[in-house]
């Protein structure tokens, strides 16, 4: 109960004592991060671009990520395709704000300007985690694509089940519609790393949860000097 009160305090107060264990303390906040948090809460600006960009080397299109996710795709496609004898492809990778931006009002304008609607599948500009580079949209060659329909092909199928295996998350899930704030995406895929992928997938919780789930453990174990798992 000590050891609570005081990370209460600590955050409560908004104040900082651990110094350079910040960015550690609260990845989210962290830019240049795996677990760096985009949502409509947490936006980024126009100004915003990932360091440094690679073209994933897999079928489709719109293929840029960061070096580390592209190179995790890559390693996951191939495993689907051995494994399953299925062939995933790219749909879209990184977007940047302004391509946001007109994604967004062609959505509103299918929709009669009705923003609450346009919002349940297009994020606003900013509010997009495709900006990061990390995320990707991932269908099956010559099947579903970008549709509910994904989820029930042998691609969509695996990528669920096996995506941890390879640093990714599934962001999206039908069930976190409420924390979310997005309708169900069985296409959309985060990476975060491998070490902390497999414990977000067993959670079964989506990222915002587990984050703040994980913030806790990390400035408890700091408080007691010890590392967070």
């Amino acid at each position: 109960m000590e050891l609570w009160t005081k990370l209460v305090s600590i955050l409560a107060a908004g104040t900082m004592v651990l110094g350079g264990a910040l960015e550690e303390a609260a990845p989210q906040h962290d830019a240049n991060g795996t677990l760096f948090l985009v949502n409509r809460q947490y936006m980024v600006t126009d100004a915003y671009e990932p360091a440094e960009l690679v073209e994933a080397q897999v079928p489709g299109q719109v293929r840029q990520m960061r070096p580390e996710a592209a190179a995790a795709l890559e390693e996951m496609y191939a495993a689907c395709k051995e494994e399953t004898g299925a062939t995933l492809i790219s749909v879209s990778g990184y977007r940047s704000y302004t391509k946001q931006k007109n994604l967004f009002a062609a959505k509103l304008r299918r929709v009669n300007n009705k923003v609450e609607k346009a919002q349940e599948y297009v994020a606003p500009p900013g509010a997009s985690e495709h900006h990061l580079g990390l995320a990707m949209d991932v269908g099956q060659l010559n099947k579903a694509a970008l549709n509910e329909k994904f989820a029930d092909t042998v691609g969509g199928i695996w990528v669920k089940e096996n995506c941890w295996r390879f640093g990714f998350i599934l962001r999206y899930g039908e069930e976190w519609e409420s924390v979310t704030g997005y309708k169900y995406e069985p296409w959309h895929f985060r990476y975060v790393g491998k070490e902390l992928a497999k414990e977000i997938h067993d959670a079964n919780v989506p990222f915002e949860t587990w984050l703040i789930d994980y913030r806790v453990r990390v400035l408890q174990n700091m408080l007691k000097g010890e590392e967070t798992p």
